[in-house]
Formats: structure tokens, sequence, C-alpha cells
């Protein structure tokens, strides 16, 4: 039996010429990709890929075939990348429209700005605003939409909206505007969402049949809904918009979940402060903005992907990731619509926009995904 240290060396050797190999085969691939410059061919060539995987496995005994697909492909996935970026002339990439606004970066994050936000005075919206601007002025929207409409037209610099919340999870509502609208995530916030039971004075815990609120709050609040004698939850666009339904009401058979300043603002009392059934229920805002800009301090990008419907193809993804040691902070999958269990998936990863490899990365992910759908890269103020 070979001793343990004679192995070791013996493996040791192998592997460092698997590196020796992946070198001179990444050297390779730039001769090919100017083969393929020079005659006008794509740089995908899924027959032949095709063809490798199939010669991969039959090198190799049965038990080693899966090994050897994925070795095969991670591969082919390298060349594929380094002939992007060798013949790729950038024109219509991600980071043709990244690189712009990385040298253009603005020195700081504005200190006022004219703002849009969904609901009335007193939501949580206007509260992230507030957070986010030192001097904001809020246009109240009566939708999520109308927030993106606000931003796009020009009428306001900034539209601000929750994206997702510790308890209640992503705002879906949010995320497919994000999807299918041309704005641009600048900067987020994490606030800490206290819900209070509000009512007109005079109202009891025994008067209450219906709660107002958003659906997200009326998520966090659930347990504590059910714990009232009589009352069940009901919709409303907004938590300050329940508030004000109720102060209008003239009712003490209702009451509404919303913020504490909601209670001043409209004449209302608390019955119960903190209702969340968490205590620790905190909201991430997004700050979008209609053109692309990358603020100082940048270190989380938000990327929607859509990827071929066949096996292999998130593993290929979070390999890039893992390549460059990248963490990610969200992943979450999505039906496509009108495409049966088929999914888009959300990401939020933790990397600098400046660092060297960024842009290098966003074009790989871009090249092998059938959709491809960049965010924004920003800070996240906590």
């Amino acid at each position: 039996m070979p001793d343990l240290s004679e192995c070791r060396e013996r493996l040791d050797q192998i592997d460092s010429q698997i590196m020796r190999l992946l070198v001179e085969r990444q050297e390779v691939s730039a001769d090919v990709a100017a083969y393929k410059a020079a005659n006008g061919l794509a740089v995908l060539d899924r027959e032949r890929e095709r063809a490798k995987i199939q010669k991969a496995t039959e090198l190799v005994p049965p038990e080693l075939s899966n090994y050897a697909t994925v070795l095969q492909t991670l591969l082919m996935e390298a060349s594929r990348d380094a002939q992007h970026q060798l013949l790729d002339d950038q024109a219509g990439t991600v980071s043709a429209r990244i690189r712009p606004a990385l040298g253009a970066q603005p020195s700081f994050f504005p200190l006022g700005a004219t703002v849009a936000c969904q609901g009335v005075p007193g939501a949580y919206q206007q509260i992230a605003a507030d957070r986010l601007f030192r001097q904001a002025q809020i246009s109240y929207q009566e939708s999520f939409a109308d927030v993106f409409d606000a931003v796009e037209s020009g009428a306001c610099q900034f539209g601000v909206l929750p994206i997702e919340n510790s308890t209640a999870g992503s705002v879906n509502g949010v995320y497919s505007l994000l999807r299918t609208h041309g704005c641009h995530i600048v900067r987020t916030c994490r606030l800490r969402v206290d819900h209070n039971l509000l009512v007109l004075p005079g109202t009891t815990k025994d008067d209450i049949e219906i709660v107002y609120s958003h659906e997200q709050a009326l998520q966090q609040c659930a347990g504590y809904i059910a714990s009232l004698p009589h009352a069940r939850g009901h919709l409303c666009k907004n938590t300050a918009k329940a508030a004000e339904k109720v102060a209008g009401s003239g009712r003490h058979d209702i009451a509404a979940l919303a913020s504490r300043d909601c209670a001043s603002l409209y004449g209302l009392e608390v019955l119960e402060h903190s209702v969340q059934d968490s205590s620790s229920n905190y909201t991430r805002f997004a700050c979008i903005a209609k053109d692309l800009v990358i603020y100082p301090g940048a270190d989380r990008t938000s990327l929607v992907l859509v990827l071929s419907h066949e096996p292999g193809s998130l593993f290929k993804v979070l390999a890039k990731f893992y390549a460059l040691g990248i963490n990610i902070i969200k992943l979450e999958s999505r039906p496509i619509p009108n495409r049966d269990f088929e999914f888009m998936f959300y990401f939020d990863i933790e990397y600098p926009a400046a660092a060297p490899r960024f842009l290098e990365l966003l074009d790989a992910l871009e090249s092998s995904c059938e959709e491809f759908r960049y965010l924004g890269s920003y800070q996240e103020v906590i």
C-alpha cells in the first residue's frame, strides 16, 4: 500500500498539471476567438459543446461520468467567457451601459430631491424617504406603478418603494415593475417597521370588527388580529391610507394598522403599540431613478435572470459567483408569466461595483442567460 504522503505528492503533481493545462486551454481559446472574429462566427456552438460533453463521459468510467460532465461544462464556460471578453465590442452589453456610470460617479448621494411615494403622509415609504434624504419633497402617488411613471416622466427625481420584509418576504408587485420598467435602484435602506392599532378615541378592542391595512402589514400582524375578539383583516392600499380611512369614518368598529406618526397626523388614538407578530420586523425600501447612476460606496447589485429550462443552468450561474468569491444575499425564483413551470431568478449580490472584475462578471452572466436585467448597484443604509 502506498504511503499517504506519497499519494498526496502525486495528487499535487496531477493538480499542478491540471492548472497548467487550464491556462494553456484559455490561451487556445484566445486563438479560437480570433478565428471566430475573422470569420464572423458566433461564440456559442451548441452542437460542438454537446459533442464535447459526450466525449468526456466516454473517456471515464461510468461512475465518473457525472463529474466529467460537470468538469467539461465548467471548462467550456470559462472558454466561452474568455471569448466573449475578446470578441465583444461591448456596444450592446450591460458593461457598456455601466462603465460610463462608474466613470461619472457623483461625489455624494443628494441631500434633497423630489421623491415619489405611494400613499399619503405618514406612510412608511415617506418615513423611508426621510431616512434617505434630509430634505425630501414628497409627491404622493396612488399606486406603485404611478411611482414608476412619476420617475420615468421626470416629474420626480426619485421614487421610494418597499421591496422586501423580514417577515412577509418580497413585495412581488414592486419586483415585477422593476423588471418591466427602465428605472434603476440607486440606494436602499432598512427600516424597522412598528405597527400600531389606531382607532378613533373611545374605541375598545371589543368594538373592532375590521382592521384595515396594507397586505404586508396584515400578514405581519396576522397572529395579533386573530387574537382580537371579533376582528378580521381588510386590505387597504397603504398603511397611512388605512389610518386616513378610519379617521374620516366616524366609526368605532374599525381600526388601522399603521405607524405612530399616523396617529398624530390623523387625530387617532394608539389603542395598542407594536402589535406585529415578530419584534424583529424590518422592511427594505428601494430608491429608484430613471437614469443609471452609481453612487460612491455601491457594494450591492440587484439582477433578474431568466435561464434556459434545462438541467444545470442555475448551477452554471452559481459557479460564476463562487469562482469570484461573491456572496449572494438574495436568491428567489418567481414564475415567468405565460410559461408553464419556468422561472426567473432575482439575485442580490454583495460585490463592489468598482471592483476590477465586476463588469466581467455581468457580461459573463448576460451571455449565458436567456434574459438578463441589471436593476442597479447601490449602498444600503441601515
